[in-house]
């Protein structure tokens, strides 16, 4: 009995392992896909480094589906469907460790997998730009990272005023996106379960 524990302990610890690491590689590319896809969308034009860097983590998968997915409207579409097919990998990986394959199931984990690379990545990037206007407010990056942040930031200036000269948009935004990202994780689990 003692054996069979610590086998079940064995494989519980493997699991956990084998889903971090599948959680991990998932996220940073999915994220990076989204990243990109986002990029198109504001039209920000990335350092060299940055694009680079973009480039070479994700043209292995966005290259082959380019030739079954064309570009519409000026937009990779491949992008934003190789970030899809991240949730989806990680999603399936989920179901089978619970060993029970629904498709409702798997769809509404890859929402939730979107959702937070979404709104985790949009969060991330606000405190990027804030950290660069305390160290190097003039850093190339600084300046890409304003890019991508500005179609957030943009309409709560619109409505708030700088107060004392402080601008206190990219806080307002950054709550905002927690409290959208609660409320859509509520709505998602509570319609799964």
């Amino acid at each position: 009995d003692n054996d069979e524990n610590r086998q079940k302990r064995r494989n519980r610890l493997l699991y956990s392992i084998l889903k971090m690491i599948v959680d991990v590689v998932t996220t940073i590319l999915g994220g990076a896909f989204l990243l990109r896809f986002w990029i198109q969308i504001v039209r920000a034009r990335p350092p060299f480094q940055i694009a680079n860097f973009l480039i070479q983590l994700t043209d292995w998968f966005i290259r082959p589906l380019r030739k079954t997915i064309p570009g519409w409207a000026g937009y990779d579409w491949s992008t934003l469907i190789a970030a899809i097919l991240m949730a989806v990998v990680s999603a399936l990986f989920d179901t089978w460790l619970i060993n029970y394959f629904s498709a409702r199931i798997i769809l509404f984990l890859v929402a939730l997998s979107l959702l937070n690379w979404i709104i985790y990545g949009f969060m991330g990037l606000l405190i990027i730009e804030a950290i660069f206007s305390w160290v190097n407010p003039y850093s190339p990056i600084a300046s890409f990272v304003r890019d991508l942040n500005r179609p957030l930031l943009e309409p709560v200036r619109r409505f708030l005023p700088t107060l004392g000269g402080f601008d206190f948009s990219t806080l307002i935004v950054f709550f905002l996106l927690q409290i959208v990202s609660r409320t859509i994780t509520h709505l998602i689990l509570s319609n799964l379960i």
